[in-house]
């Protein structure tokens, strides 16, 4: 289903910065050797395989920087599916700058609508169980908002987008603090009452031991879904549940009937294959 679109303040700059790093130190030496000046273009974006938009705003933003005098048109919006030769958008101006914008829009279009297909997927997968589908940290460098983004257009929730909005302690957190209990109290005594705190547990007597001291959350890292099970029962609802651990399509299923709230995936913003969409002139 669409979904909001990100505001362009947040989009352009990193937009921006992509098309200068393409256009390096002379421009499109090969376009603007070849193609006239006054040339002008109709083009379409179109889908090659079925899936799910995302990223339509950027693609029509790195036209637009390039030459204002290009239009694209949209014809499906963010959060919506395609089959193969679906048009998403068409492209009309000036051809040298719709062939320099090309690279930059695709992607961008690629790479985000295949998070969003890939989300949608695992989304489907767990339909019918009360748990929700969230990514991670695990984002390309500089593309979090729009990675993350794409995860909310296939139909999942995201996980933290930084170290500031939450308290995540994990496996590395404890070790060096010397414990679960001075972890937790520590934490505890550092941040607001605003702030959520959500705990790593291996076993479930790390469980039971994060449950005695209190907490908003718990990570039930790399435990099978009878494992998990048990450790919902444990919770008892005193505190959100979220399985992670290598956990995909095939799975998720299984990890989603052991009654848990969340099931983070970090591979949807790490390791997603790209959507296959091309421009036909």
């Amino acid at each position: 289903m669409p979904i909001n679109p990100l505001p362009l303040i947040m989009i352009e700059p990193l937009v921006r910065a992509t098309l200068l790093e393409d256009l390096g130190r002379a421009g499109d030496l090969t376009t603007d050797a070849i193609v006239p000046a006054d040339a002008r273009a109709e083009a379409r974006l179109v889908a090659r395989q079925p899936g799910i938009i995302a990223g339509i705003d950027l693609a029509r933003l790195a036209f637009r920087l390039i030459d204002p005098d290009i239009g694209v048109e949209v014809a499906l919006a963010d959060g919506v599916a395609v089959a193969p030769g679906d048009t998403i958008a068409s492209v009309r101006g000036p051809a040298r700058g719709i062939l320099t914008a090309e690279r930059t829009a695709l992607n961008f279009l690629c790479r985000l609508s295949g998070i969003a297909s890939a989300t949608s997927a695992i989304v489907a997968s767990v339909s019918g169980y009360k748990a929700h589908i969230v990514c991670t940290r695990k984002t390309t460098p500089g593309l979090r908002a729009v990675e993350k983004y794409a995860v909310r257009a296939g139909g999942g929730a995201n996980h933290r987008f930084g170290l500031d909005d939450a308290v995540l302690i994990k496996d590395n957190h404890v070790a060096i603090a010397g414990g679960i209990r001075p972890a937790l109290e520590r934490a505890k005594a550092h941040v607001g009452h605003l702030v959520k705190i959500e705990l790593e547990v291996d076993t479930l007597d790390q469980l039971a031991e994060a449950l005695e001291l209190g907490v908003d959350a718990v990570l039930l890292d790399n435990m099978d879904p009878a494992m998990l099970a048990r450790a919902v029962t444990m919770v008892d609802g005193r505190a959100i549940t979220e399985a992670s651990g290598r956990i995909n399509p095939t799975t998720a299923p299984a990890i989603a009937a052991s009654g848990v709230d969340l099931i983070s995936v970090g591979w949807l913003t790490h390791s997603a294959p790209i959507l296959d969409i091309g421009l036909d002139f």
